[in-house]
């Protein structure tokens, strides 16, 4: 099965750092590290390998590849060997790396990312095509009655109408174009009820959202910790500190509280309560592609003596959440392959805020995405 991946901010950090990483997988210059689904528990899972995944995109600027991956080497994201080894297949996912439509219509820009979908999928032959978004946060979006249903939104776009937030745009275009969907931003993606109805109607799988790297993956760990143990959190706080273009976008007030209010969900979902605190973010141009978490928990135990954990992450974002963009699209691909419909919420193991009423905690979520993986297997066509 030969699955296109398109990469909505397709020159990005995340999306040239998974490039490069399954171009050099494909050629067995790496070992899996980091990629989940190269794990046993997925062997039978009829995933597309990575020498069948094609990557194509779009993006704002047209800064080339190479020269994109050339500076995550020179900020010591990427292996400067590595970048020389697969330079040849960057330039190839280059070429079908497109400028982003812009000064058009909503409907108009709809038409152009869906005429650029099919004719990826058609020149190269594709079994399936996932969306994915790694582009940039966008602020929180408000309601709109044009969201309530799939009629409503399409009289809202021919008549001119700008309705969506540009990750639903690009969600709506995937879904009329016949490819899945995947936000790993925070951004409002797929997760409008016109763009479900589209889904159901089309056949189509989608997940999201908002992927689960750092800070976030580590409470997930600890929250059902302390609610198993029956000590009562009092306060969780953390400190974020971000470089590089991530970082630059939430120094913007809509995009943090959108990015903030996707971190903090895990701990209600997981404890049955919101402890005092908060997380805030803030950009440090000199770190670059890493980043820094600072987090101070206080909480109560028998007789309430009061105690305290504090812990420090230090991680490289790009080579964190790349892996995990090739996890999804083969899961994703392999879902659509095998009929799946809606929204994917055995795939919460990767997302900080995941679609639907679904476990928080990581073995819950563990338990979900190999049962997932045990019944494509099963439902893969032979």
């Amino acid at each position: 099965m030969t699955v296109g991946v398109w990469l909505v901010g397709g020159r990005g950090s995340v999306a040239v750092t998974s490039i490069v990483g399954a171009s050099a997988l494909r050629a067995g210059l790496v070992p899996g590290t980091g990629c989940v689904t190269e794990l046993p528990e997925f062997r039978a899972a009829g995933l597309a390998g990575f020498g069948d995944l094609v990557f194509g995109g779009h993006d704002r600027v047209s800064t080339p590849l190479t020269k994109r991956a050339g500076e995550l080497a020179a900020s010591g994201v990427l292996p400067a060997a590595l970048v020389r080894a697969v330079h040849d297949d960057l330039v190839r996912a280059d070429a079908d790396i497109r400028l982003a439509p812009a000064g058009e219509s909503q409907a108009e820009t709809a038409a152009t990312l869906q005429a650029d979908l099919r004719d990826f999928r058609d020149r190269y032959g594709l079994d399936r095509v996932v969306v994915v978004n790694v582009s940039s946060t966008e602020p929180l979006a408000a309601a709109h009655p044009a969201h309530a249903t799939a009629a409503d939104l399409n009289v809202a776009l021919r008549r001119g109408e700008a309705v969506l937030p540009p990750s639903a745009l690009y969600a709506y275009a995937a879904f009329s174009a016949g490819c899945s969907y995947v936000d790993f931003t925070p951004s409002t993606g797929a997760r409008l009820p016109a763009l479900a109805e589209i889904a159901r109607r089309r056949g189509l799988p989608y997940a999201g959202n908002d992927g689960k790297t750092g800070e976030t993956l580590l409470k997930s760990v600890l929250a059902p910790m302390f609610a198993r143990r029956h000590l009562h959190v009092r306060s969780w706080s953390g400190v974020n500190l971000l470089g590089g273009g991530d970082g630059a976008t939430l120094a913007d007030p809509g995009a943090n509280a959108a990015k903030s209010a996707s971190k903090q969900r895990v701990l209600k979902e997981t404890l049955g309560y919101q402890p005092q605190g908060a997380v805030r973010i803030e950009y440090v141009e000199d770190i670059g592609d890493f980043k820094t978490a600072w987090d101070l928990v206080t909480f109560s135990g028998f007789l309430g003596t009061g105690m305290r954990l504090e812990f420090t992450w230090h991680g490289c974002d790009s080579a964190l959440a790349a892996p995990l963009v090739l996890d999804l699209a083969r899961l994703t691909g392999a879902a659509h392959a095998a009929g799946r419909v809606g929204p994917l919420h055995e795939l919460a193991f990767f997302f900080k805020d995941p679609l639907g009423d679904v476990a928080h905690g990581f073995a819950e979520q563990w338990q979900a995405l190999t049962a997932f993986a045990a019944g494509l297997g099963a439902e893969s066509p032979a």
